[in-house]
């Protein structure tokens, strides 16, 4: 269990009848994904780029990600990821949707490496 899960468990009120934890913030969901995609991927997190809730009343959040470092840093290659939490913040998927050079902009067509 990562230490922003534990904390939000250690948060819920347990002597009210069982009423259901309140929902799963934006900042909360912005913050597990950040520590799930950079333990899973062993990679720096540069930035998240999106964050949108689902019907189910879970997250899909993009991350970029430093893919491979290079000398100079302005030839990194970065990656978007999709993460997607459910309500209770608990990872269901993630993909890589996108691997490009820093500093192409563009929406995928021509810039990209992937």
């Amino acid at each position: 269990m990562t230490d922003i899960m534990a904390e939000r468990t250690r948060a819920r009120p347990t002597d009210d009848g069982g009423a259901d934890p309140p929902p799963l913030t934006a900042r909360e969901a912005i913050d597990l994904a950040r520590e799930q995609i950079t333990d899973l991927l062993g990679r720096e997190e540069v930035q998240m780029t999106s964050v949108a809730p689902t019907q189910e009343g879970g997250w899909v959040i993009e991350v970029e990600v430093v893919e491979d470092h290079r000398i100079p840093s302005s030839s990194d290659i970065l990656a978007l990821y999709e993460v997607e939490l459910d309500a209770d913040g608990e990872l269901l998927t993630y993909r890589r949707t996108r691997r490009y050079g820093r500093g192409r902009t563009g929406n995928g067509n021509g810039g990209g490496l992937e």
